[in-house]
């Protein structure tokens, strides 16, 4: 019964999740990050530092530890990421003040640290590209993932301005489902090259979820070496043991 109770709750669980998912929006891209890729975290702390730490910080990442993992010198830190005059051993923070988020935003934009391990990388990712405009939002914009965001559109220099494309009108709500989108205006970037910006900032963000992987993932390398070291010893131990049971 124990089983079968624990079985039903994960089952409820994942129905949840799907419904939760089904109310956001659509199919999640993937995004294909690797966290091997120096250059895409690289790339991705560049392009999250200027386009989106004004608003969002990653409170659990330091610039020194930053600097360290991604191959960046303390100058090169300092120089082109860091906007906020943060001393280089402390966290990223944002020189947004809560006053102004409020006046803007409504609220204070959340803290970003932790966001890939909540949602997933593939969330992220879909949700950077799903963007578009919507001059009955408060800010303009909407985002087919995620309804009714509050934020606009931080990457729209990049991607250029996206419209959706609408399919008829629900009967009972009024409400008509975005079917697809379609960038009207080109940005500075193709698809395929704001596809791989978007990737480097969920790669980065991922990263900053969890810096300690980069060196766990280096280090499994070696820990199967050791298991298997180690498994070949055990059984040539076995054999030693058993050599004397069969004389007896």
């Amino acid at each position: 019964m124990g089983i079968v109770k624990t079985l039903a709750t994960f089952a409820a669980g994942l129905l949840i999740s799907f419904g939760a998912f089904a109310a956001e929006g659509g199919h999640l891209q993937q995004s294909g990050t690797d966290l091997n890729d120096r250059a895409s975290l690289q790339r991705g702390a560049k392009l999250y530092m200027n386009y989106c730490s004004g608003c969002h910080s990653l409170k659990y990442l330091r610039y020194s530890r930053m600097a360290e993992d991604l191959g960046l010198t303390e100058e090169e830190v300092m120089n082109n990421l860091n906007f906020t005059g943060a001393k280089f051993g402390e966290q990223i923070q944002v020189s947004l003040t809560a006053d102004h988020a409020n006046q803007w935003f409504g609220k204070m934009p959340p803290d970003l640290s932790l966001i890939t391990r909540v949602r997933g990388t593939d969330w992220v990712y879909t949700y950077l590209k799903s963007f578009y405009l919507d001059e009955s939002r408060p800010l303009g914009w909407n985002n087919q993932l995620f309804p009714n965001a509050s934020m606009p559109n931080p990457l729209w220099e990049l991607q250029g301005l996206q419209h959706a494309e609408f399919g008829e009108a629900d009967k009972a709500t009024g409400e008509r489902p975005v079917l697809g989108l379609k960038v009207t205006q080109p940005g500075q970037l193709d698809a395929n090259e704001f596809s791989q910006a978007v990737r480097d900032i969920t790669t980065f963000l991922e990263y900053a979820g969890e810096p300690a992987a980069l060196k766990r993932q280096s280090m499994g390398v070696w820990v199967i070496l050791f298991l298997a070291a180690f498994t070949f010893l055990a059984y040539l131990l076995k054999l030693e043991y058993w050599r004397d049971v069969d004389k007896h």
